[in-house]
């Protein structure tokens, strides 16, 4: 299912160095490689002299390090925060401290929507719970630099407070986790939710950005085209999860063995939380029932 988006899985970036990928952007990648991270989440840097920090990462003393040496000499003004996943936000705190600069995001930590009752966030750990930006940012808002100019673009889906920056000299965006080249964003509930994450890939490919730099991988070029793969790929993962419920009613488990051929069993529980994102969108545009909240033990059926 997944080999109908071109991946991309090509990084030559060693972890804790400092590349320019195109005139007023360099990255840091740091060394936290996982099935989740690829090679590590990547930091980037706007500017020069004068600079933004994108994504300071996560709470390693290294990449911080590495960070801080990068720009060395540099005014650090701005730090932008695409979401506060733990391998994002939690190096803001040492940055910022270095720096003094202004940390600017969508907003805390959040989920996409309450709890049920009796319902334990498996995601508990993965938030950063102690982020808090210095301003808070809404969609469209415009905040410059010295010859640089970021679009912030609210884009919820993988979390409720993702954020996608567009860097307007450039014609660039950095797309944090939700777009990546070499493989699909995970969406799970109850931190992100399926219904959003459609939504703001389709408000992404309305916009005329060419080139996506995201939190890991490689930068993505013609990325109307990609994003256009992405939306296909997921209204057929949902085509994939009607047809199985269609045969009769089943539960999560089964419906991952069925459509995740050949999956990192690394993957299995990630998978599981994605399929369950269909189902609370399926669920709340009546194509799909189950007793109770949609929940990753139900079972669930073709609404009759």
């Amino acid at each position: 299912m997944a080999d109908d988006i071109p991946f991309d899985k090509t990084l030559n970036l060693a972890p804790d160095t400092v590349e320019e990928v195109m005139p007023g952007v360099r990255r840091v990648m740091a060394n936290n490689p996982s099935p989740f991270t690829f090679k590590g989440t990547i930091s980037y840097i706007i500017g020069k002299g004068n600079v933004a920090i994108v994504d300071p990462g996560p709470d390693d003393p290294a990449h911080i390090a590495a960070l801080l040496d990068a720009v060395r000499g540099e005014t650090v003004s701005h730090i932008f925060v695409t979401h506060t996943h733990r391998d994002h936000s939690p190096a803001v705190t040492a940055v910022k401290h270095a720096t003094g600069a202004t940390v600017y995001a969508e907003g805390v930590h959040r989920a996409a929507r309450p709890l049920h009752i009796g319902e334990m966030n498996p995601l508990e750990g993965s938030g950063d719970r102690d982020f808090k930006p210095d301003v808070y940012l809404k969609d469209g808002e415009i905040v410059e630099g010295p010859g640089w100019t970021i679009e912030a673009i609210t884009t919820p889906g993988h979390t409720a407070n993702h954020m996608a920056f567009a860097f307007k000299e450039a014609n660039a965006l950095f797309a944090g986790d939700h777009v990546m080249a070499w493989a699909t964003t995970i969406v799970a509930p109850p931190d992100g939710a399926m219904g959003d994450y459609m939504i703001s890939l389709r408000k992404l490919a309305a916009r005329d950005e060419q080139i996506y730099f995201p939190g890991h991988g490689p930068a993505i070029a013609d990325a109307q085209r990609f994003v256009n793969y992405y939306i296909l790929h997921r209204i057929a993962r949902e085509g994939s999860i009607l047809h199985r419920l269609a045969k009769g009613a089943t539960d999560i488990p089964t419906i991952v063995r069925a459509i995740y051929i050949g999956i990192d069993p690394r993957l299995t529980g990630a998978a599981g939380m994605s399929v369950l994102a269909h189902m609370e969108d399926l669920v709340a545009r009546g194509l799909v029932e189950t007793d109770g909240p949609p929940s990753i033990d139900g079972v669930f059926r073709m609404k009759s």
